[in-house]
């Protein structure tokens, strides 16, 4: 009977794995095909919802400073705090936006027209080292007939309008992102006591009960170094410098200021267009005084960065200056202007996680006691 019943018994056991990895691969396959679906419906909010979690996390410390002003009001706070960044940030920037995108338009048609008339060279410029001699000859003669000057430049010129025309189209786009972002990061720090439980529940799920706490912490760090250091300084830099450029009236204003803002973020110093501005001034203004003044005015606003930099990020970028390069332009090659701020983040971010796990407890410790010293340096 024994030799009898073990095939059966087998066969049984055959057909329940066969059902039980049928039943697996089911489930399989239908929870992938959600996520895939549940993906491609997300796909075009991702980059806002990024966005909008940075922006939560860099300006909740300002919030809660605020909702404590106001018997912890946590929605007026967020409302308030999202109304007045708007007023106090997004009105100069708007302002250098149009400039730019005004400056753009003109630059075309002048183009297209022929009508650009630059102003005269000074005979100093001769006399500059290297470059003085070729530099007065392209100036003169683009000063007596800046049409031949374009045509033999043609292919250069059709390629720098054309990108200039793509950074003003892209310029209205990022305002707008920059406004909903705001918005929602808003509704984040209104409700960032069921956001924080949620975002530690995740990480402690994915990297353990002993460690998500200490991923949070690591992220948020990261979040406010790059948002303040680098990205926050770079707009305060760009704002100094478009507004020195308005106001002595630098032919296309925006479109440098929108270079420095860009140049900031990838840690290229500001002086790489401080500098050519101000010869510019001294080379066409009449009034010494004013071209010394902006000089002056320029140098400063473009190494401002040395004296902003300790003072809003503390201890320093962790991140590597390769890493926040790659990740400013490779975000701007993917999103546009937008991915510019948002690739430099997470990138920064990623490569924090990156080292706490070559690392592994020791730089995770570090980090947590980092964080601690930081806020019982703020408490008092």
């Amino acid at each position: 009977m024994d030799a009898i019943k073990t095939p059966l018994s087998n066969k049984a056991l055959e057909k329940l794995i066969s059902r039980k990895l049928l039943d697996l691969f089911i489930r399989v396959g239908l929870i992938g095909f959600l996520v895939v679906y549940c993906y491609q419906i997300f796909k075009p909010f991702i980059g806002l919802m990024l966005w909008s979690v940075i922006l939560a996390v860099a300006l909740y410390p300002l919030h809660a400073f605020i909702a404590r002003k106001m018997g912890g009001r946590q929605g007026i706070a967020a409302t308030a705090l999202v109304l007045a960044i708007m007023l106090s940030v997004l009105t100069p920037t708007t302002l250098l936006a149009i400039s730019f995108a005004d400056s753009t338009t003109e630059f075309v048609k002048h183009v297209q027209n022929g009508s650009i008339q630059l102003p005269a060279p000074a005979a100093s410029v001769a006399g500059w080292p290297i470059v003085g001699d070729r530099l007065y000859a392209l100036w003169l003669s683009a000063h007596n007939d800046i049409g031949s000057v374009l045509v033999k430049f043609e292919p250069r010129v059709a390629a720098v309008t054309k990108e200039m025309l793509g950074y003003a189209a892209s310029v209205g786009t990022a305002i707008l992102m920059f406004l909903v972002s705001l918005s929602l990061s808003g509704v984040f720090m209104a409700y960032a006591s069921s956001g924080h439980a949620a975002a530690t529940a995740i990480a402690k799920r994915m990297a353990g009960p002993e460690k998500g706490e200490t991923l949070i912490i690591l992220s948020t760090a990261t979040i406010h170094a790059v948002a303040q250091g680098v990205i926050g300084v770079a707009c305060i830099q760009a704002l100094l410098l478009g507004a020195g450029f308005i106001l002595v009236g630098i032919p296309a204003a925006g479109v440098l200021a929108l270079l420095a803002l860009l140049l900031c973020i990838m840690q290229v110093p500001g002086s790489l267009i401080a500098i050519p501005t101000i010869i510019y001034v001294f080379s066409t203004n009449d009034s010494t005084t004013v071209a010394v003044i902006f000089a002056v005015y320029t140098l400063a606003a473009g190494m401002i960065d040395n004296v902003l930099k300790p003072l809003m990020l503390g201890r320093g970028v962790d991140a590597p200056m390769p890493v926040i390069l790659l990740g400013a332009l490779g975000g701007m090659a993917s999103s546009g202007l937008i991915g510019l701020f948002l690739g430099s983040v997470l990138l920064a971010l990623g490569y924090q996680l990156f080292m706490a796990w070559v690392h592994g407890d020791y730089e995770l410790d570090n980090v947590v006691d980092i964080d601690e010293q930081a806020t019982d340096a703020k408490s008092l």
